[in-house]
């Protein structure tokens, strides 16, 4: 078991982590030992490896001047800072430690001291630097730039001390290294020094190693004493051992090319120690660094008399700075286990096997009290060194531990093994122990007390009460009853009793404890079911359970919101009034245990309570059955002034039928007929009389009429396809049976009542065919012909069943785009549809030509041996009545709530056009009316083919369709994504386009397009990706445009978003992979596979041969991956930024936020609502059916919700800034009280045209953008409509 250890290190412990330390050769398991605990692992019986085997034991060595050391017997204050600068004399390594006690408290008290006998020291990985790469003062960028740093802090409250080490590599790298002691590359340089000027040279060898090197570290010291004489370019000792091809070396250390000559480096003179500067610091590590070089020379090179290099250890130095220099010592052998390579659990308190008892004791109780979670572990690690030493001392603090009821990891997986389960248990919850535990003790009775005892320690080390109550076998509180009877806390009172009863029939001795459960939980619970229980034995009247009342309502989703559980209710009273009792129980249960003042007062009241008066509040829309995005949508229409007055005034807008007007009508680019007209005036005095009752109620709520719903969800192409499927008949008489197979023909007329006189004279046979295709207008007949087999009974079954579904699936459907109602027969067949007919353009099927089948029929006639001639036709069998399924307004409700939501709104767009008088026609004879002026646009679309000739295409559009496929985005992107250059074919070659907006409507809808289809899986589904919404946003970007300098930024952005998803492609490329590395980090731990394979460190691998090309080969790979990475995500950064801020300037058109339907659920189930913003009022407020709240924390509207199924915007609207007052008016109330009923009361009209209506507001009266600092664009004027020059914020 891996477990996560929080606890300290003592001086001594650190220090002797530090010399093994090496940041650059890690062991395999990745564990690092200056700022990790050791874990043994009593499954392997060995501890993890702590260091790699090629690491280095490092041989610190003091740096005097870059150290500021105790005194002898000094002790610090709160402004002591201890600094012990070393470095190794076998790899040379640089070290910094850094002892601050500065710091703030009343009290300092620094350790070592009486009761701290040792600083502690506690890891801070918040504020330490694993190995990273560091910018230099003075870098060539060969160096090595990276530095580790680590920090700790004294876990003494008293001490203030705070420890920095910072680890740093040589400085001089291996390159540079080579090229001074390499003789290669020495001979090379001399010889060429030589061949230049061989008179010059003559004499002179070429210099050993050892020669470079102290020619190198004399410069250094000169420079650092203080010479700054200049070196002459043809020094013959600076050209042998130095010269050119050291530049970057030289260059480094801060030498100065000067023509032919150099100038060494020029260091800040220092006289206070410790050095502070850069390059003081470099050079004299730099200096340590060639004398350790020197030191590693052969004897042979060192000429007698030369530098004897003496290395002075910084151990002592470390240790007085720490405060453990002659800390206690033990003097007792230990019984070391030879088995083991190295006992952790020294290292597991933070101690060191040569620790004194007192030292022992103190390292425990430290690491104790600083991870009190992990005791057992550092309890294991004590009775282990107890076993080690076996001393009387840690054995009376092993006894004394465990008389206080604490617990060790060898304690704990016993207690595992005696009740039959593995250790680890984290794959265990608590009643897969519990129920292992019950088991064990049925089988083995005898040792119930011994099992306990393992129990009751599991349970302690996972601190689990309910683990801990079943190994007490007692109760005492309401949690431990429900844990001792199996039970959950939601559970209701009957099932509770049954949980008693198996108690007690497994175990009558239990029976006692049995009792006292039900007696706590019936008082915690105040239940008088219980109650009654306890007194009589028989069960009194019991709330519902919770769970059982969220299943009642069909509610699987806890997590929703207040309003939409009373919708739920709702929704069942309304469908089924004689459970209301029930339902209101359920309702009960669920506002009791989510304690819900709103809930609480429905149920007192029948309203829910609001802060604000009614007259002052908007009502809400009651469900009336999967219509919450319907209710959603009347609140929105509701809320636009221009369109409310004019349905609440529709009588002066509304078309005549009669006359050329209705001849000319076209709307959506088509001719509308008499009966959608018919239908579109219905659909708004039936919109007209919910606004008003909208305005009028007393009620917080008020209930649309189905009508209402039926003509707003279903169009009229639907409802006449509807209406054609109720006509056709579900069977088809048969003509009798020859050899057990049915007869068809053609329908005969209807039967008489009166006995017919039967003759021998055959009626002439009828062409189906042609009867039925000459019936032009048979749009009320029933005769239509059924050819195919008669259907199975079930088919009766009318689809609506099917729409029956958990109040989670009632909504969303983006549907299916087809209205699917099932016909009575496999294959249903439609009749040509009447010239008046709105779906008269429909493509129909056609009817297939049943002579085949007649022909078939004869012929079977004929095969039917020894048959007799009929000498009559047969007789006509009763012509049978088609059962009939009668389509209701709640039927055809149920079936438009199957459309989307964006259909449904054309559908009411399209009926309110129908509706009104056109202002006039433009050129193509399109209608533009109020309803075109307030909600329809104009987009023009460019294409640009081969040879650069533009084509051009304008239509009106009513919203703009954006997604969120690829992932989450803010608004601006998700609109780009509709305007942006794409590539489409175009007579089989791909040309550019994009397109522009050329009008803007006042009121700006836009469709957020979450339904996707995966091809892997051939299924649909929704999309929840975040869209980052924002309260204004400004149209000029999107604008139609001749501006140049708006278009060149265009094209420049469009470039910039190519180069962006070709770079996302590309890091996809290098980051993707199982392993959940990039592929850099795959390379890298490749090679440091292989190494570990060259070294024979891999585990449970034999040492291989790898060639080192290969390895270089590898990192190199990694190193290039890895900077190619660096470089993506640099210029996406840029590239992101530069998209963002290309048109920030562009603020002329703005567009507020008004209302954001929201959807949360699945591609066709879920459920609607919507959030309006009141201008006046300054607040959102939240329409959820029959219940409008306000909204307190928007942050529900716009940042990402963390549920698994997120609510999520699908329909935006955003309106005019400076129209905004005119625009929307959420609130409108004139309230009218209901009269007491009486024989005498008088019935009042309130739709009576005495009564104020609000004033109309006309959209002409509106002002045109002139305003000078508008830019104005030439475009192209639709046809019909005014020419002439247009602003870049054009609107109507």
């Amino acid at each position: 078991m891996r477990l996560e250890l929080k606890g300290g290190k003592t001086a001594p412990r650190l220090l002797q982590d530090l010399i093994h330390y090496d940041p650059c050769r890690l062991p395999p398991a990745g564990f690092n030992i200056l700022t990790q605990l050791p874990l043994y692992d009593e499954d392997e019986k060995t501890a993890p490896p702590q260091v790699a085997r090629n690491s280095c034991r490092h041989a610190w060595t003091l740096k005097d001047d870059q150290s500021s050391l105790p005194r002898q017997g000094q002790k610090p204050d709160s402004s002591t800072v201890y600094n012990v600068a070393a470095y190794c004399i076998e790899c040379r390594s640089h070290l910094d430690l850094c002892l601050d006690f500065r710091g703030e408290g009343n009290e300092f008290v620094s350790c070592p001291n009486k009761p701290w006998l040792l600083h502690h020291f506690i890891h801070k990985s918040e504020i330490s630097q694993n190995r990273h790469i560091v910018n230099s003062a003075i870098s060539s960028g060969k160096e090595n730039a990276w530095v580790d740093i680590q920090r700790f802090q004294c876990s003494s409250p008293n001490c203030s001390a705070k420890l920095s080490i910072i680890f740093k590599p040589p400085r001089l790298i291996a390159e540079w290294v080579s090229l001074l002691i390499d003789l290669g590359s020495i001979s090379q340089r001399a010889q060429k020094a030589i061949a230049e000027d061989p008179e010059r040279f003559e004499g002179h060898a070429i210099p050993h190693p050892t020669t470079v090197l102290s020619t190198l570290r004399q410069y250094i010291i000169n420079a650092v004493g203080g010479d700054s004489r200049k070196i002459p370019g043809n020094n013959k000792k600076w050209l042998l051992c130095l010269g050119e091809p050291c530049f970057d070396l030289l260059q480094y250390l801060g030498f100065e090319s000067d023509g032919q000559d150099w100038l060494p480096p020029r260091p800040q003179p220092e006289t206070i120690i410790p050095i502070k500067t850069h390059l003081r610091i470099l050079l004299d590590d730099v200096e340590k660094e060639l004398l350790v070089l020197i030191s590693k020379r052969p004897a042979a090179e060192k000429r007698a008399g030369s530098l004897q290099y003496v290395p002075i250890s910084a151990m002592d130095d470390i240790m007085r700075a720490l405060g453990c220099l002659k800390y206690q010592q033990s003097l007792q052998p230990r019984n070391v286990d030879s088995s083991r390579k190295e006992s952790p659990f020294y290292a597991g308190l933070g101690a060191t096997c040569d620790f004194h008892d007192n030292l022992i004791t103190f390292a425990y109780k430290r690491q104790v009290e600083s991870d009190p979670s992990n005791t057992p572990y550092y309890l294991e690690c004590l009775q282990e060194i107890l076993e080690d030493r076996r001393s009387e001392a840690l054995q009376i603090l092993v006894a004394i531990e465990a008389s206080s009821d604490k617990i060790s990891l060898k304690d704990v997986r016993s207690a595992y093994k005696e009740i039959g389960l593995e250790f680890p248990s984290t794959l265990f919850d608590d009643d897969t122990i519990i129920g292992t535990f019950q088991s064990r003790i049925s089988d083995a009775p005898r040792q119930e007390a011994e099992l306990r005892r393992a129990l009751k320690i599991i349970g302690h080390h996972r601190s689990s009460e309910k683990i801990q109550q079943i190994a007490s076998n007692v109760v005492s509180n309401y949690e431990q009853a429900i844990s001792w009877l199996g039970a959950t806390e939601d559970i209701d009172d009957s099932f509770l009793l049954s949980l008693y009863c198996t108690k007690v029939n497994e175990n009558p001795a239990d029976e006692s404890i049995a009792n006292q459960a039900v007696k706590i939980i019936a008082q915690h619970r105040n239940s008088s079911a219980l109650k009654a229980w306890i007194t009589t034995g028989e069960l009194g009247e019991t709330d519902m359970d919770v769970a059982h009342a969220y299943n009642r309502l069909e509610i699987p989703d806890r997590t929703i919101d207040d309003e939409t559980i009373l919708s739920a209710y709702n929704l069942h009273v309304s469908e089924a009034p004689s459970q209301t009792n029930d339902l209101r129980n359920a309702l009960t249960a669920i506002a009791k245990s989510r304690n819900s003042k709103l809930l609480q007062s429905f149920l007192n009241s029948g309203m829910a309570s609001s802060e604000y008066p009614p007259s002052e509040w908007p009502v809400g829309l009651e469900n009336i059955g999967n219509t919450c995005y319907l209710n959603s949508l009347l609140q929105f229409y509701f809320t636009v002034k221009p369109l409310r007055d004019l349905v609440l005034n529709f009588d002066q807008h509304k078309m005549e039928i009669e006359g050329e007007s209705l001849t000319n009508k076209r709307v959506g680019s088509r001719k509308v007929s008499r009966k959608e007209v018919e239908r579109a005036q219905r659909f708004v005095y039936e919109l007209q009389k919910l606004f008003q009752s909208m305005i009028s109620a007393s009620n917080a709520q008020v209930t649309p009429e189905q009508e209402l719903a039926r003509l707003t969800l279903m169009s009229s192409t639907t409802e006449e396809h509807i209406r054609r499927q109720s006509m056709l008949s579900g069977h088809r008489p048969s003509l009798g049976e020859i050899n057990g197979r049915p007869v068809f023909g053609p329908l005969p007329p209807h039967a008489v009542e009166h006995d017919a006189e039967m003759t021998d004279t055959a009626k002439p046979e009828t062409n189906h065919k042609e009867e039925t295709g000459n019936d032009n207008d048979a749009d009320n007949s029933s005769d239509a012909t059924l050819v195919e087999a008669p259907a199975a009974e079930d088919d009766d079954l009318i689809m609506l069943d099917q729409q029956q579904q958990i109040f989670e699936d009632k909504e969303n459907l983006p549907p299916n785009k087809t209205v699917s109602v099932r016909s009575n027969t496999p294959e249903t067949h439609l009749q040509p549809l009447g010239e008046s007919s709105p779906s008269r353009t429909n493509e129909q099927q056609k009817l297939p030509d049943t002579g085949k089948d007649a022909a078939q029929n004869q012929e079977e006639t004929a095969l039917i041996p020894n048959a007799p001639p009929p000498s009559r036709p047969p007789p006509f069998p009763p012509r049978p009545k088609p059962e009939e399924h009668i389509i209701t307004t709640l039927d055809e409700v149920e079936i438009g709530a199957q459309q989307d939501v964006t259909e449904v709104i054309a559908n009411v767009l399209f009926q309110l056009q129908c509706a009104v008088k056109a202002e006039f026609l433009d050129e193509s004879g399109e209608q533009i009316d109020q309803i075109k002026k307030l909600f329809f646009g104009k987009q023009k679309s460019y294409t640009i083919n081969n040879q650069g000739l533009i084509r051009t295409k304008e239509e009106f559009i009513s919203d703009i369709k954006v997604d969120v496929a690829s992932g989450p985005r803010d608004i601006y992107a998700a609109l780009d994504g509709a305007y942006d250059v794409q590539q489409v074919e175009v007579g089989g070659a791909l040309e550019p386009q994009y397109t522009t907006i050329s009008q803007l409507p006042p009121v700006l809808q836009v469709h957020v397009q979450r339904a996707q289809f995966d091809p892997e899986k051939k299924s649909s589904f929704k999309s929840d990706h975040h869209l980052e919404l924002k309260e204004t946003i400004y149209m000029d970007r999107y604008m139609d445009t001749h501006d140049e300098d708006l278009m060149q930024r265009r094209w420049e952005c469009w470039k910039w978003k190519k180069d962006l998803i070709r770079l996302e492609a590309r890091k996809k490329e290098l980051t993707k992979s199982d392993s959940n590395m990039d592929m850099s980090e795959l390379l890298a731990s490749t090679a440091n596979y292989l190494r570990q394979l060259v070294e024979g460190t891999a585990q449970d691998e034999d040492p291989i041969e790898v060639s080192d090309s290969l390895l270089q080969d590898i990192e190199a790979a990694s190193a290039d991956v890895k900077k190619e990475l660096e470089g993506i995500d640099s210029r996406i950064k840029s590239l992101t930024t530069n998209i963002q801020s290309q048109f920030s300037d562009l603020r002329t058109i703005p567009y507020r936020l008004h209302s954001v339907f929201i959807h949360r659920g699945y591609v066709s189930s879920g459920h609607y609502w919507i959030y309006i913003y009141d201008f006046v009022q300054k607040m959102w407020r939240k329409y959820n059916d029959g219940y409008v709240t306000e909204v307190k924390d928007t942050t529900e509207i716009f940042e990402q919700d963390s549920e698994t199924r997120p609510a999520t915007p699908y329909f935006l609207v955003y309106i005019r800034d400076e129209w905004k007052d005119q625009l929307v008016d959420p609130v409108c109330r004139d309230i009218v009280e209901a009269p007491h009923e009486s024989p005498d009361a008088e019935m009042i009209d309130i739709s009576d045209d005495s009564q104020d209506q609000p004033e109309p507001i006309e959209l002409d009266s509106f002002p045109t953008d002139t305003d000078a600092d508008h830019a104005t664009i030439d475009i192209g004027v639709a046809p019909g409509w005014d020419a002439g020059r247009v602003t870049r914020s054009s609107i109507w």
